[in-house]
């Protein structure tokens, strides 16, 4: 099959376009037509060789873990889907090797779930890694109640905007960190937005002075350190971003795969509580595109690769 690959750590010029292995459908896993990839932080941070104190590097490595798709087979210990099945997936394994940018991806079964109805293809492939992110620290991490105040930061990003949503969805009042040009796209999530950078404690203890009552960190440093400052009394601090918020007395959270949880988010699209936005796409062919411009860190919503089966099936006869 055709996909995307590299052989070693490295920039956006590492990664190769071509024949890769096919992949093997072990018991419990699905194989997955793909139709879209979205891109994240994470993904370039594994190509430069950022978690290979974690996870190891199988290589050719093809990258990527978030996918929308159709099933084509099941594995032999699979239940869950059928062939034809339109699904969703965050498919991280404890190993790099095996990603979504690829024509088709074996993905545990464990990672998947139906795609919501109300979704391209494009807009669902961008909810697995960042709608799991904001969900599991939203309800797991920091156990928002309605009429509680939430400051999310980079809110307009692909994390931050569903966690807007999310948040607002649980009942709370959501206050968004957000540059001014995206300040009417974070209202339109349903945050009141605040623009970031010098001055935000100031900012935000205008608009609640006693306090917030939760913190979602998205960026760390010297955001970190204002966010533990903005925190009223019993508030609670999480962050995706610096595993220094357990000296501010928060948690430090790295998403899972889960089923369940991956369910409730397609409940919840489909139910118009969360949407996705795709700022921009690319054809398989340019991922390192894509990659370099989700690096840029300007990103509104997502940026997803596309697999064109028309025109490979027109190829093929």
């Amino acid at each position: 099959m055709k996909g995307i690959s590299y052989s070693h750590y490295g920039g956006p010029e590492v990664l190769e376009y071509g024949e890769v292995r096919d992949p093997k459908v072990g018991p419990d896993q699905v194989l997955v037509k793909v139709r879209a990839a979205a891109v994240n932080p994470v993904d370039w941070k594994c190509r430069e060789g950022h978690l290979d104190a974690v996870l190891d590097a199988v290589f050719p490595v093809v990258p990527g873990w978030d996918v929308s798709g159709v099933v084509v087979q099941p594995g032999a210990a699979v239940t869950e889907f059928a062939v034809g099945d339109e699904v969703i997936g965050y498919c991280r394994e404890d190993f790099l090797s095996r990603g979504t940018f690829a024509e088709y991806v074996a993905a545990p079964v464990r990672t998947l779930a139906r795609k919501p109805r109300t979704l391209s293809f494009e807009e669902a492939a961008g909810l697995p890694l960042a709608g799991l992110t904001a969900y599991q620290v939203l309800v797991g991490a920091l156990e928002v109640k309605r009429g509680e105040t939430v400051l999310v930061h980079a809110a307009a990003g692909g994390v931050g905007s569903v966690a807007v949503q999310i948040a607002a969805h649980l009942g709370a009042r959501v206050i968004g960190t957000a540059s001014e040009s995206n300040h009417d796209y974070v209202r339109g999530l349903g945050g009141e937005p605040v623009t970031y950078g010098q001055g935000l404690v100031e900012r935000v203890r205008g608009l609640v002075p006693e306090g917030v009552d939760a913190v979602f960190d998205t960026i760390g440093g010297d955001t970190l350190t204002a966010s533990a400052e903005l925190l009223a009394p019993a508030g609670r601090l999480a962050s995706i971003a610096d595993p220094e918020v357990v000296g501010h007395g928060g948690r430090y959270c790295f998403v899972r795969p889960d089923a369940e949880d991956l369910t409730e988010l397609t409940r919840l699209a489909e139910a118009g509580a969360v949407s996705v936005h795709v700022q921009e796409t690319f054809p398989l062919e340019r991922t390192a595109d894509a990659h370099r411009l989700n690096q840029e860190g300007r990103t509104r919503g997502k940026i997803v690769v596309t697999v064109d089966w028309e025109t490979r099936e027109e190829a093929h006869g």
